[in-house]
């Protein structure tokens, strides 16, 4: 005897004859046919409970009501809501499903990440049809997130939906080129195609400056992930180069954030970047890499430690960590005594000052 299907408290058994004749109800996550439903909107269906939690847990509990005026549409409502306005909602859903998405990738959590992503495809075809560039980011969600989980036939499926909507779409952004490639790139790492990654970085790194310019740190993620490969050819004088690039980027970005944070009491833009402790740990793991490779390099360029340390203990410090923030200093200003009349001596020292008196200077993101 078949058992009966396990309920959560969010979910309830479908019964058969509540449905409209004919009418079958597929799982939300994997399309197979459902015998549970969400219990607070009704109008969402799985085939068993793990599913129904992991959608819940993963976008569920976010967009649950607002599903419902989208899934019941009458003909009366129909007549009263246009067509236009359903199509406004439903990209409300994908912006809110993206967003969850992308957050859940940068804290690492790949499995919860996949409802939100697959809900996001789901809503982009709907709206814009199947083989259209609209649904170029879902399917780089989807390919983040299999990557994630290891999954790399999934990864590569989704990528070459991605890549044949933009090679379709003459006019597609620079922006969703340039996140494509880079997907592109970290694939063929993992596989192994080092020329592969190569020339999908150059061409990461190409749209990354036509979109954001040569000195955005999107342009300088894309020169690290190039330097990685060109490490595991054994190229180091590269690697040297390319690193010494990517810190000039994050060393000009960062003053101009340290500068303004010291001359402003409020900036919303620092509290929403540094107050993200997963992008700030990103950030940080690319920084000391950069800086371990300079320290064991044996040609030991102390004006380049000097720098990657002192964007470290900026970032820091403008992330409310005071601690790593005078660590990293205190590494910085050792390396730029040893230059004569280095000319970050004085910057560093200037850091090491606020670090001690934390509370002359509002700061956010504290752990």
């Amino acid at each position: 005897m078949e058992a009966e299907p396990q309920v959560s408290i969010t979910a309830s058994a479908i019964i058969p004859l509540a449905l409209p004749k004919g009418a079958e109800k597929l799982c939300e996550l994997c399309q197979r046919e459902a015998r549970l439903q969400c219990s607070k909107c009704r109008v969402t269906f799985y085939c068993d409970a793990e599913h129904q939690q992991a959608d819940w847990v993963g976008i569920h509990k976010r967009i649950c009501q607002l599903l419902v005026p989208i899934r019941t549409q009458t003909l009366h409502s129909l007549q009263q809501t246009s067509h236009i306005e359903t199509q406004i909602k439903k990209a409300e859903l994908i912006e809110i499903c993206r967003l969850v998405a992308q957050s859940k990738l940068s804290e690492g959590k790949h499995q919860e990440a996949l409802p939100a992503a697959t809900c996001c495809l789901r809503f982009s075809i709907d709206i814009h049809g199947p083989n259209t560039v609209q649904l170029v980011p879902a399917y780089l969600l989807l390919a983040e997130a299999n990557m994630g989980l290891g999954d790399l036939n999934l990864v590569a499926e989704f990528l070459s939906q991605a890549e044949w909507a933009v090679l379709k779409s003459p006019k597609c952004g620079l922006a969703i080129c340039q996140k494509l490639h880079r997907s592109l790139g970290r694939l063929h790492v993992v596989t192994g195609d080092l020329e592969a990654a190569l020339r999908n970085f150059a061409n990461d790194i190409y749209f990354a400056t036509e979109e954001y310019g040569l000195d955005s740190i999107v342009t300088a993620a894309g020169y690290f992930l190039m330097a990685d490969v060109f490490a595991k050819q054994g190229k180091m004088p590269i690697v040297h180069s390319l690193y010494s690039e990517v810190a000039r980027i994050w060393h000009c970005h960062l003053t101009k954030l340290l500068e303004t944070r010291t001359q402003s009491i409020q900036n919303p833009l620092l509290d929403s970047i540094y107050a993200d402790k997963a992008q700030r740990v990103e950030v940080d793991e690319m920084l000391r890499t950069i800086l371990e490779f300079e320290q064991k390099d044996s040609r030991k360029d102390r004006a380049q430690i000097a720098q990657v340390a002192h964007c470290l203990a900026m970032l820091w410090f403008l992330g409310g960590d005071f601690l790593k923030a005078q660590g990293f200093g205190s590494t910085a200003l050792l390396a730029s005594q040893l230059i004569p009349d280095h000319d970050l001596t004085e910057p560093i020292q200037a850091l090491l000052q606020l670090v001690k008196i934390p509370h002359t200077v509002p700061h956010t993101g504290s752990e």
